[in-house]
């Protein structure tokens, strides 16, 4: 290599051509909102899986890639500013680094990622990495930036400043790519003995440890740039002066928000009538190849019917995704932290649980997690107790289902509805915050402390990768564990079989009318809802049934509710399975899942699902817990039973008395 550096400039030119397919590992370093997941991804494509590292909560991705002739691990370590570890994340990063962490070995060689439109205050990070003599290189991202900026790195400079590889890349074009490659095979070929210490020359107090090294990074940085390094830009600051502003930042924030809805709502109703469509075709074809009985009904209703019943909605929890995965990218989420913190504060809540709240519109158990981030014991008890209250993508197929149910063709009063539910979630959990922060947690808030990254471009490769990553994840997980729950659920709908000669005289004489009048679907169909009727599953919801009758819930929907503890999401397999089951599967009007629901009806007549009812069904699922996992995070972040058992029982009370409002009103509103 050229310009100020040759790693090749070594004695031991055999270790080049030595060892040759060795497995090593790269870690990658950086500040937050430097790019580095970004250009994690860029180096790996779809080839990285995220995971816990070995005895914590705390979240990495790493994957294999082949670099030369290296089988290198690439690890995505947590963002941090120092390596004078403060939270937990960075310590664990830390501990990384230096190959301490149970199981884990020192990494072969350092990536450090450096936003290249804020060089200075990355290079504090970078002087602490290269102090500790791991092959190194630096990697300076988002070159393209810093060039319509004005700004101008001498790369032959910097690289004579810090004796390392430094390469200038884009982690969004793919810019500079090839070279960072080939730089860090070299430094993983290169002998360690060969690696020069780094001795800057402090010119301030030789006892204030950080101030010297800001200076020196300061001069670093001087020497190394032309232009402005310190201006993001006239245009970044005028969108701030709306996005941040104490009433129109708010409003701001809501609209984006709503317009995220009615997106999700907009473009994922195309795919998901085809995947209802492909489900039900399916179904009706198995069923028409495989003889009739139970295998007929345990492929077709048990199976198909239930995973298909959750797969529908899979592209509006991808599209949610991909909307906020945007959204990141651009640099505004951090904008509305700030924005809500405002709010949040006024409920006894930090900054700081902005980003767990967040997270936990994806699933609550990294929310919780997450909560690791907020130093005060007790803001951080208040932000695990409420995390569960914001709406989850599991959540969102009950949701879709209850507002497809109600708005069927309206998909702007569809999107309102389905914005509300989020809406209603945030509300309940400021609200809940502020109680426990005058009752059970009492005590002072800390303010917020955020950088807020300039506005960018955000990438479409890295949303569609983090897109692809979270629906994955969701399949799997979900899948599993509802393709379980809907075959059980299969069998207590199945059995014990039911003989028509031991039903009363009076169903038998009403069957035989039938049949004999030639209409043998609508005989089948009496005889499939006695066989459901008198199943372990009838028995079993009819049994619970009296306690869910005041919020509108007949005794299929109450199975539902109770087999959704496990997950909440598997209500709508249960429910696919249940009226799947009792109704008549041959009928095409009748096989999507959505026409089932609504022509399902009381033995009066009366529909199942009234608006009232799905009101009271939303608002339930909005705001109950039903989530085992997550009470099993709660214990290990809490080291209690106490905490879950609160998160569990508040929230049982608050969805059960919300809900029976919710349905009373309606009916007195004349929504029955």
């Amino acid at each position: 290599m050229s310009d100020g550096f040759n790693i090749t400039d070594s004695t031991d030119k055999q270790s080049l051509t030595t060892r040759p397919d060795r497995d090593v590992s790269v870690a990658l370093v950086g500040n937050p909102n430097v790019g580095k997941t970004s250009l994690f991804n860029r180096l790996t494509g779809l080839r990285a899986t995220t995971a816990n590292f070995p005895g914590t909560t705390v979240e990495h991705r790493r994957a294999k890639v082949k670099i030369d002739h290296w089988n290198a691990t690439l690890i995505d370590l947590p963002g941090l500013y120092s390596l004078d570890a403060v939270t937990p994340d960075e310590r664990i990063a830390c501990q990384s680094l230096e190959g301490t962490l149970p199981g884990q070995s020192t990494p072969d060689a350092v990536l450090v990622v450096v936003d290249s439109t804020n060089l200075e205050r990355n290079l504090f990070l970078v002087g602490q990495v290269l102090e500790r003599r791991r092959p190194t290189v630096v990697a300076l991202n988002m070159i393209d930036s810093a060039e319509r900026q004005g700004i101008r790195i001498h790369l032959t400079k910097l690289r004579e400043h810090l004796s390392c590889p430094v390469v200038a890349v884009s982690a969004r074009t793919g810019q500079g790519f090839r070279e960072l490659t080939a730089m860090i095979s070299a430094v993983l070929s290169a002998p360690t003995d060969s690696i020069p210490a780094l001795t800057p020359q402090f010119n301030s107090c030789s006892t204030c440890q950080f101030s010297a090294r800001y200076d020196w990074a300061e001069s670093v940085a001087a020497s190394s740039i032309s232009g402005d390094a310190t201006a993001h830009g006239h245009r970044s600051e005028a969108i701030d002066r709306f996005m941040m502003h104490r009433v129109w930042g708010l409003g701001a924030f809501f609209g984006v928000m709503l317009l995220t809805f009615v997106l999700i709502f907009w473009i994922a109703q195309y795919p998901m009538d085809l995947i209802d469509g492909f489900f039900a075709l399916t179904g009706q074809t198995v069923g028409a190849w495989l003889p009739a009985g139970d295998f007929n009904s345990f492929v077709t209703d048990g199976v198909i019917g239930g995973v298909g019943g959750m797969l529908v909605f899979l592209p509006q929890i991808g599209i949610l995704f991909f909307l906020l995965a945007l959204l990141e990218g651009s640099g505004y989420l951090a904008r509305a932290a700030f924005v809500m913190d405002r709010l949040m504060s006024q409920v006894g809540l930090p900054g700081k649980a902005f980003v767990p709240m967040l997270s936990a519109h994806a699933c609550a158990i990294p929310a919780i997690m997450a909560s690791r981030v907020i130093d005060d014991r007790r803001d951080r008890l208040a932000t695990i107790l409420v995390a569960p209250l914001m709406s989850c993508s599991a959540r969102v197929p009950v949701y879709a289902m209850l507002v497809a149910l109600l708005f069927p063709h309206d998909p702007v009063k569809a999107s309102l509805l389905f914005a509300a539910a989020y809406v209603l979630g945030i509300v309940a959990a400021l609200l809940m915050a502020l109680v426990f922060k005058k009752t059970l947690l009492q005590g002072r808030t800390k303010p917020l402390v955020i950088e807020l990254p300039p506005y960018r471009w955000p990438s479409l490769r890295d949303a569609l990768l983090l897109t692809y990553d979270r629906a994955s994840v969701f399949v799997k997980n979900a899948g599993t564990t509802i393709l379980v729950i809907s075959i059980v659920m299969w069998a207590l709908a199945t059995y014990p079989k039911t003989d028509l000669h031991s039903l009363p005289q009076s169903v038998q004489d009403q069957y035989s009318r039938l049949e004999n009048s030639g209409d043998e679907a609508a005989a089948d169909r009496l005889l499939s809802q006695i066989q459901l009727e008198h199943s372990w599953a009838g028995q079993l919801g009819k049994a619970i049934q009296p306690a869910f009758a005041p919020l509108g819930f007949d005794w299929k929907v109450s199975i539902g509710v109770v087999s959704s503890f496990a997950a909440r999401e598997v209500i709508v397999s249960t429910l696919a399975v249940l009226f799947g089951v009792g109704e008549e599967a041959a009928d095409s009007e009748g096989s999507s899942l959505y026409n089932r629901l609504r022509s399902s009806t009381y033995a009066d007549g009366r529909p199942v699902f009234t608006p009232a009812a799905c009101f009271s069904l939303l608002v339930f699922y909005v705001l109950a817990m039903q989530c085992l996992p997550t009470q099993a995070v709660t214990r290990r972040e809490t080291g209690t039973w106490k905490w879950p058992l609160v998160q569990l029982g508040y929230m049982t009370v608050l969805a059960y008395t919300a809900a029976l409002i919710t349905y009373q009103s309606a009916l007195a509103a004349g929504y029955s």
